[in-house]
């Protein structure tokens, strides 16, 4: 008789926490089927929906959905619904405590949290956070296994004006250790650059730096930052390092970028590199 075929494990399951931009591809709309490509389960809870994000148009409808959210975990206790993994990015100053009841009372055994800190770009603040919002963001980084900030964020967090142009490793080495010192146990900085054809992340575990690096391309789409790190959060829980997590979600935003048309000014066209994703996942190019 035939040994019987053991079934497949469960998916690890993920609950990214962010807003659904209907239209604009990115937040939540990005992170549902780039997670769900990495083959893992990805649940979603909404913070706020907008009828298009805050980046290029004109105006924008808003309703925020933080009065739902105790409800909602109230509901997930009740039935022992659990998650191996929590993934945050866009979320305003009121949802910072009702996530972090969320990520305690939610978890499963070891469950990791993912903190995208989406809240700043190019030197300033997202359209309608105040400048107290970043010590509030502050809290919700200090529980994270993965931070994962741009350098106008990573300076906010740290009280400083955004140094974007001009430094040396010695910044960097500086900017990391204070993150880590805020209580994140990973960092992962990302649009780092020490000269005008290279931009990259800079990778710590609070002991070890390193660095990865992708030629610099000639345009700035948005939603960049929600595809690296859903990329990012999947890639680990299929098993990835960090660093090869960090190269794995900069060649897919790449790939993106260079097969997103120029018409398409709103977001990144990331639907053609989800094969690029998987292939790699699946170990067919490394």
């Amino acid at each position: 008789m035939k040994n019987p075929v053991s079934p497949p494990a469960a998916p690890k399951r993920l609950l990214t926490i962010q807003d659904i931009s209907c239209v604009g591809q990115c937040s939540a709309t990005v992170a549902l089927p780039v997670v769900s490509a990495c083959s893992v389960e990805c649940a979603v809870l909404p913070g706020a929906v907008l009828s298009n994000h805050t980046g290029g148009f004109p105006s924008w409808t808003f309703r925020d959905l933080t009065d739902e959210m105790p409800r909602i975990e109230a509901e997930w206790r009740r039935q022992g619904i659990r998650f191996d993994a929590f993934y945050t990015g866009y979320v305003c100053p009121r949802q910072i405590g009702p996530i972090l009841s969320l990520l305690s009372s939610c978890a499963a055994p070891g469950a990791l949290r993912f903190v995208d800190p989406a809240m700043a770009d190019n030197g300033k603040l997202y359209a309608g956070f105040g400048p107290d919002f970043p010590a509030q963001m502050a809290r919700l980084c200090a529980g994270a296994d993965y931070l994962l900030p741009n350098l106008t964020e990573a300076a906010l967090l740290l009280g400083r004006e955004p140094v974007l142009e001009g430094y040396g490793r010695a910044f960097v080495e500086e900017t990391v250790a204070g993150l880590h010192a805020l209580g994140a146990k990973n960092v992962v900085l990302t649009g780092v650059s020490f000269n005008s054809v290279q931009l990259g992340t800079a990778v710590s575990d609070g002991e070890t730096l390193r660095y990865d690096f992708n030629p610099r391309l000639p345009r700035n789409v948005h939603g960049t930052g929600d595809l690296f790190a859903a990329v990012f959060a999947g890639a680990v829980l299929r098993g990835r390092d960090a660093l090869g997590a960090a190269a794995l979600a900069a060649d897919v935003v790449c790939a993106a970028i260079e097969t997103t048309p120029e018409s398409h000014w709103y977001g990144v066209a990331f639907e053609r590199a989800i094969p690029l994703l998987v292939s790699r996942l699946e170990g067919a190019h490394g």
